[in-house]
């Protein structure tokens, strides 16, 4: 059965946890991983789950916001780096669109070294997509498409899985309602919640163009959404959050709702 390897859970500005990315493990040991936060912590992160770079063929970058790109970089660099020792089979291919290729390319050429940079192009390939487009990658048919955000233009994905079930990814931005043939009905929603309902008056979520607890979960049971996963919050009570997020959600979705923590993992 396939996995949720949750890497980090927080919003661009969190401090007490990492920014929110993830990766999908096949039951071969595969991962498809989403986004990479906004530094090098990444590396711990990975290091910490036990996930090798040699099992990183395949990555999607959702956006170009410091919080999801940046440590793409460091992805980069690792790879580059078991590719050049010999400890790296095949080729690996970031994923994203067409506007986000030049600034990975440019981020990259910028900052790492020449000797880790000629390998993009030869054997780390930056692979765009297109709208409604659909890739092979594990073995799975994933189609990406535009979530119409209000800022940076950004992608999102939905996926089958082994076992039947389908899976979106929706973004870090609120559902928009012309995405919802990719949305309705799925069994898994990766879904942004910036706060509670009731701290909206606290950290602005509207003025973010985000959701909360409370709008995701209704917007999930109006869906018909089976398993609804929030991410992407903030982090002023992390001991609490899982409690209190899922307090508020519960009322309004009668699926199964679920707040991570950073480094955990989910039986998809």
């Amino acid at each position: 059965m396939e996995q949720l390897y949750v890497f980090g859970t927080g919003n661009a500005q969190a401090t007490r946890c990492y920014n929110t990315c993830f990766a999908i493990r096949d039951p071969g040991g595969e991962f498809f991983m989403v986004d990479a936060g906004g530094g090098n912590g990444i590396l711990r992160i990975l290091d910490e789950m036990g996930v090798g770079f040699g099992h990183i063929h395949h990555m999607f970058v959702t956006h170009e916001h410091t919080d999801h790109v940046l440590g793409v970089v460091w992805i980069v660099r690792m790879i580059a780096t078991a590719m050049r020792q010999g400890k790296y089979d095949g080729d690996m291919y970031i994923y994203c669109h067409e506007g986000l290729v030049s600034t990975i390319d440019t981020l990259c050429k910028l900052t790492l070294q020449d000797k880790f940079y000629i390998l993009l192009g030869e054997r780390i390939h930056l692979t765009p997509v297109q709208d409604g487009e659909t890739r092979r990658i594990l073995g799975y048919d994933v189609t990406f498409f535009d979530i119409l955000s209000t800022k940076a233009k950004q992608y999102g994905f939905t996926t089958t899985l082994e076992s039947g079930r389908t899976l979106t990814c929706a973004g870090d931005e609120p559902y928009n309602p012309a995405c919802e043939k990719y949305v309705r009905g799925r069994d898994w929603l990766l879904h942004e919640a910036f706060c509670l309902y009731g701290q909206r008056d606290r950290w602005k979520p509207y003025e973010k163009n985000h959701s909360t607890v409370k709008d995701a979960s209704v917007l999930a049971q109006d869906l018909d959404v089976k398993r609804l996963v929030l991410w992407h919050t903030e982090d002023s009570d992390l001991e609490h959050r899982k409690e209190t997020y899922c307090e508020e959600g519960r009322p309004h979705f009668s699926g199964i709702l679920m707040v991570p923590d950073d480094r955990e993992v989910i039986e998809l």
